[in-house]
């Protein structure tokens, strides 16, 4: 009888600790909160930019997987922005600029708060350089905005034109390609090339001295928390295995080996590299998926999850008065 309860009490654990709380569930239990109404009721929209290789939904799969929702929920205008999956970040940065007018023009808002995971992070910073008056806030959430390793050593497999350098460039355009169609944007350009070059260390250096808003002048230091009128923010995890029940993270653990021995990342961002502006925390118990609420809410129950994360977030930009 005690080994049965033993037994029983594995699965319990196991089902309390291990599983994903779906999105549903935030809405299933939103009685419960004490949160007014109006929580995330910023005053300019929320536009949110996907990383590379990333895409508004495909199907019923979410990108920001249940974020939307949940700061819908309490009063936000969220908008999901949709550019290349793979290309330079000038590129990308003009893709969206052209949404924010979009979005503009059809909300009547004056400006945006533009929120961005990896090299959705730049993107916006980009608008933001070029357009600050178009803008409120700057959120990075796990950005390479001093550039990545891991870009690095994707380059560095061989010089341009290379059996290996080939190899990666086309079956990342593939991929890439293949994304663009399944998320139904089929026309955007694709380049795996430009995007790596983008955020690699040389090139996000390129990058920063173009458009240095926010970014820190120390090497693990906070930047401007405000300039020319737009707010900066960042934060990041730093643990790239969160979860046993999500396949991706192995990935983000063997990247973290191989490419960030004994430094602490997110299993794709160097930890000082995510910051810009005002740092909100670098620690978070969350790896490079985990910041965008992935794989399906497979996340760690021992730290905030990430949909309360861009809630509390959405409230002080709020308070703010954006």
């Amino acid at each position: 009888m005690r080994e049965q309860c033993y037994r029983c009490l594995a699965v319990m654990m196991l089902l309390i600790f291990a599983l994903p709380a779906p999105s549903w569930a935030f809405s299933l239990f939103g009685w419960l909160s004490t949160t007014p109404a109006n929580y995330t009721a910023t005053k300019y929209p929320i536009v949110l930019v996907h990383g590379i290789m990333g895409f508004d939904h495909i199907g019923p799969m979410e990108y920001w997987y249940g974020i939307p929702a949940a700061l819908r929920k309490d009063g936000a205008a969220v908008y999901v922005s949709q550019v290349s999956a793979a290309n330079s970040t000038e590129v990308r940065g003009e893709q969206l600029l052209t949404e924010v007018k979009q979005i503009l023009a059809a909300s009547g808002a004056a400006k945006v708060n533009l929120i961005g995971h990896s090299h959705g992070a730049p993107t916006i910073r980009y608008v933001a350089s070029v357009r600050p008056d178009l803008v409120a806030s700057v959120t990075s959430v796990g950005g390479p905005n001093k550039g990545t390793k891991a870009a690095d050593a994707l380059l560095g497999l061989g010089p341009e034109g290379s059996v290996a350098n080939t190899a990666v460039r086309l079956a990342f355009d593939s991929l890439a390609r293949m994304i663009s169609v399944l998320s139904g944007s089929p026309t955007l350009p694709q380049s795996s090339q430009a995007a790596l070059a983008s955020f690699s260390t040389a090139g996000m250096v390129q990058f920063n001295a173009a458009h240095p808003q926010g970014v820190p002048t120390t090497a693990c230091g906070e930047g401007a928390y405000q300039v020319g009128g737009v707010s900066y923010f960042s934060w990041s995890g730093g643990s790239p295995v969160t979860n046993l029940l999500d396949p991706f993270d192995p990935v983000f653990k063997a990247v973290s080996l191989a490419v960030y021995p004994g430094e602490t990342t997110d299993g794709g961002i160097e930890r000082c590299s995510s910051h810009l502006g005002r740092v909100i925390r670098d620690d978070y118990r969350m790896n490079h998926g985990d910041e965008i609420n992935q794989m399906l809410g497979l996340v760690s129950i021992f730290e905030t999850n990430p949909v309360t994360v861009y809630r509390q977030h959405a409230n002080r930009l709020k308070n703010l008065g954006m």
